[in-house]
């Protein structure tokens, strides 16, 4: 039974700058409906001048509790009430929970214990594991700290930079005591001592996250041999070159999808003070992972001229998708163009025929589809519907000058036909504008961007490489 919205339900979010498509939201609502708490989770979209705000506004309204994401885990720290010793040893945070006094928020770092849970949860313990970290970032320093207190028996911090690698590990080892951290030049991998039972390797780095989804730190297949276990944090995309490697050599892989979920149910936790078992962890991260596996199709509208046709044919080769053209497949159907449906029939019979069309597509569930929308598809609400559930919405948001540079010489479109273009095209987007934000689920500006750029933007704000 769906968790229904009234004057006792609690408040959690994310906070972070840009957001884009996250998946807490479905973690956080999906726990919330499991365990029958009365509880909302949303994104805020916090931009840096604002940052300072924050945690006071959410302290104005009531906010239950929030995670804190890029590029504010340290800016927020400043600002807490106070901070769990795991956190600050860390220099992170990513959880805030509402103080017992109710006077602020206290930070956590629910990274590295949902890391270390999640590595439990597939029969890999810390203590006395010989570890390899690649990257010398803020994560791979947290991880290091985190190896630290569970017990490694040797920490390797291989890093393309030695003087970053060595300013994290002396910084450990100074507050340890002792030397917990080796730091090594990452083209020196061939210089780990050899150990029994070989190393658990944990990718630290975003290397193979898209749009360079084919780099991996070390290419070397004998570095694999050297490894029993390969984690990376990344989990878009669920397999990345360094898991495949890995996995070619013999060794266990896991992505960081299970890091991700682990945060989340500890957060879930500081909050609402629950236990989630693993039973429902699990039913949680089945949903996650299918959503990340599913082949979601693009539709993208926009006004004439804004590259439509273009861009979705650079995404079908990209992506081995199919692609189709709403004006070109109507033309198909009623064996005549466009503009002599509208000489003949009007503009109302036209429309008409879009919906029809569309609706047969959406019927034919066709998930690995592209779709260049024509103009005026998305000022009917019952379009609108249609359209989202052929896949994620995508306006190309294109500027009334770009348009009439692109369009100034076509004839074949019936709307523009007469004297005045561009104050034609000005107030036909202008009339349009907000029918196009009602539908799209994202916005890609195409003014300056070559129809390539325009498509990586699209895969980079879709997560679908």
């Amino acid at each position: 039974m769906h968790n229904e919205t009234d004057g006792n339900t609690r408040i959690c979010g994310l906070i972070g700058h840009p957001l884009g498509h996250t998946l807490s939201p479905k973690i956080h609502n999906m726990l919330a409906e499991m365990t029958g708490i009365n509880l909302v989770y949303v994104p805020f979209d916090v931009q840096p001048e604002r940052i300072a705000d924050a945690l006071p506004g959410a302290q104005a309204l009531n906010i239950l509790g929030m995670n804190v994401t890029i590029p504010y885990k340290n800016a927020v720290i400043p600002f807490l009430e106070s901070i769990d010793p795991l956190a600050e040893k860390i220099g992170a945070v990513n959880t805030l929970v509402r103080d017992e006094k109710g006077n602020g928020f206290r930070g956590y770092n629910t990274d590295m214990t949902g890391l270390y849970r999640s590595l439990e949860q597939e029969g890999i313990g810390l203590a006395g594991e010989d570890v390899i970290l690649l990257g010398a970032g803020g994560v791979a320093r947290a991880v290091a700290c985190l190896c630290v207190m569970k017990g490694a028996k040797h920490i390797y911090l291989l890093n393309r930079t030695m003087e970053k690698a060595k300013t994290v590990a002396d910084e450990i080892n100074a507050a340890e005591g002792k030397e917990c951290i080796i730091p090594m030049r990452l083209e020196d991998y061939s210089g780990l001592p050899d150990v029994p039972e070989k190393y658990l390797c944990i990718q630290c780095t975003n290397v193979g996250m898209y749009p360079k989804e084919k780099a991996v730190v070390i290419d070397d297949p004998s570095f694999y041999q050297k490894i029993h276990t390969g984690v990376d944090l990344v989990y878009r995309p669920l397999k990345t070159e360094f898991l495949k490697l890995a996995e070619a050599s013999g060794a266990k892989t896991f992505s960081g999808l299970k890091m991700l979920l682990y945060q989340a149910v500890e957060a879930f936790e500081l909050w609402n003070r629950v236990q989630i078992s693993k039973t429902q962890a699990d039913q949680v991260y089945e949903a996650v992972h299918e959503e990340l596996q599913a082949h979601t199709g693009l539709v993208l509208i926009g006004f004439m001229g804004s590259g439509k046709t273009t861009v979705s044919q650079i995404l079908a080769e990209k992506l081995a998708y199919h692609c189709l053209d709403s004006d070109a497949n109507i033309e198909q159907q009623q064996k005549m163009k466009i503009s002599q449906i509208f000489a003949d029939k009007g503009e109302a019979a036209f429309r008409t025929l879009e919906t029809e069309s569309l609706r047969n597509l959406a019927e034919q569930k066709e998930r690995r589809m592209i779709l260049s929308a024509g103009g005026g598809l998305a000022l009917k609400e019952e379009n609108r519907a249609l359209m989202r559930q052929l896949g994620k919405v995508i306006y190309l948001k294109t500027s009334p000058q770009t348009v009439y540079e692109r369009v100034k010489e076509d004839q074949t479109r019936p709307l523009l036909q007469g004297d005045d273009l561009m104050g034609r095209i000005e107030r036909l987007e202008a009339e349009r504008e907000i029918f196009y934000q009602m539908a799209a689920d994202e916005v890609v500006v195409t003014d300056g961007r070559t129809p390539e750029e325009v498509a990586d933007e699209i895969l980079r704000v879709t997560h679908l490489l």
